[in-house]
């Protein structure tokens, strides 16, 4: 602990001297408000450009997509413009500058930094490692970089069998981040790969890309920890204690996750198809780790627990193949033609393009109610996915308008009474 004091204050230290000699002088306290003046002028000239003459590509396509780019910079690039040329000048009269060299060091260091960035998708990500890399660029350019390096290699601990330093532990975690990252862009090129392949089943290409996901980043988590120097035998202390807070506490998570992976392996369901479950009905569009997401005809994405999706009756409309049928119950009066009825439900059947011709449109009579002869109209179908309900309610509207058409009635309740009277005494 003494050692650590000592080099913290000896840091502090060093610090402090850079600040006195080097910063806080005359010289370099002018040159800074030089700098400040010339920032300002930056951004009123950029300004005046930009009011007084339009930019000639502004309707360009090209311009259009960099502009987002390229706009932020346009400040920076005239400040360190004006601060180079004023430091020629400085040089030529030979008066110091080394505030100036600093301050065009780092402009120059930002603009890189952030186009190089730009090309990242994730705005969060690409935030995160454009403010990291400047300030490594930075402690670097004002020779902060290698003492502070020695400092943090100094300050070390035991872990395990060996002793790891905070520099090891900082270099780990980046290592870690990095490789992560590149972990989840492989797996996602693997994906796009995969979409592309037409011998792939949907299935298949979900769990090819989880094992990958899986694999990738825990290699990336055991490079990242050997890299540091911590022997891996270390995190077997950890198992009993991870067992347990599987077991207890993430108990439903994992059995998500191992549900899931047996609903890709046996490939009951797979995105695209037709599902119901709990009154649920709708497309698969994901098989996630924890959940499946099905899109219902109203456009609400439901999450299902993949524990479910095992446990619970699941009715798939398209698992062994896509053709469904429907069942169509109609009543008619006893005054009307049976065979014109048949013949009339038949018809409107065949008139709707969803409806298949192989297996033809059927009708039976399924039996005599009180009121009406019960028939019933059997239809395939080979979109399930496109909703059923929709297409009995255009065959239902096509059947009342024959009907109406040929006479066929529809009934209505019928009830007899019988009054008795009495005699009179």
């Amino acid at each position: 602990m003494n050692d650590l004091t000592l080099k913290a204050q000896e840091w502090i230290q060093t610090i402090w001297h850079w600040f006195d000699d080097t910063l806080l002088s005359y010289q370099t306290l002018a040159q800074l408000g030089i700098i400040a003046l010339l920032w300002g002028l930056s951004l009123g000239v950029v300004r005046l450009i930009r009011f007084l003459i339009p930019h000639p590509l502004e309707k360009s396509e090209i311009y259009q997509r960099l502009r987002p780019y390229l706009s932020p910079l346009y400040d920076l690039s005239l400040w360190v413009i004006l601060i180079l040329m004023v430091k020629t000048v400085a040089d030529q009269q030979a008066i110091p500058t080394y505030a100036f060299n600093i301050a065009a060091s780092l402009i120059l260091a930002w603009i890189v930094i952030r186009l190089a960035t730009d090309l990242i998708e994730s705005r969060e990500i690409a935030r995160l490692i454009r403010s990291f890399a400047w300030v490594i660029a930075a402690l670097n350019i004002v020779g902060w970089l290698m003492p502070l390096i020695h400092f943090l290699e100094g300050i070390t601990f035991s872990l395990g069998q060996g002793e790891v330093s905070i520099f090891g532990v900082l270099t780990g975690i980046l290592t870690m981040f990095a490789l992560v990252w590149l972990a989840l862009v492989v797996t996602g090129l693997l994906e796009n790969w995969l979409r592309k392949v037409p011998a792939v089943n949907p299935s298949a290409r979900v769990l090819l890309s989880k094992i990958a996901r899986i694999v990738l980043i825990s290699s990336a988590f055991l490079f990242a920890v050997s890299s540091v120097g911590i022997d891996l035998t270390v995190f077997a202390v950890f198992g009993g204690a991870i067992g347990v807070g599987l077991g207890f506490g993430l108990q439903k998570v994992v059995s998500n996750f191992v549900s899931g992976v047996i609903l890709l392996m046996d490939r009951s369901i797979k995105p695209g198809d037709v599902v119901e479950i709990s009154g649920t009905y709708g497309r698969i569009n994901k098989l996630a780790g924890r959940y499946t997401s099905v899109i219902s005809r109203d456009g609400r994405e439901h999450l299902i627990p993949n524990e479910d999706m095992v446990t619970q009756t699941v009715i798939n409309w398209t698992f062994s193949h896509r053709m469904v049928r429907r069942h169509l119950p109609v009543g008619i009066s006893y005054k009307s033609d049976v065979d014109l009825a048949i013949a009339l439900m038949i018809e409107a059947a065949d008139e709707v393009p969803r409806i298949l011709t192989d297996p033809a449109p059927r009708v039976l009579i399924k039996g005599f109610g009180d009121s009406a002869i019960n028939l019933e109209l059997r239809m395939w179908i080979r979109d399930a996915k496109n909703g059923v309900s929709n297409v009995a309610s255009e065959v239902n509207y096509k059947i009342w308008q024959k009907f109406n058409e040929k006479g066929v009635e529809f009934p209505y309740p019928q009830r007899d009474i019988h009054i008795v009277s009495e005699p009179k005494p």
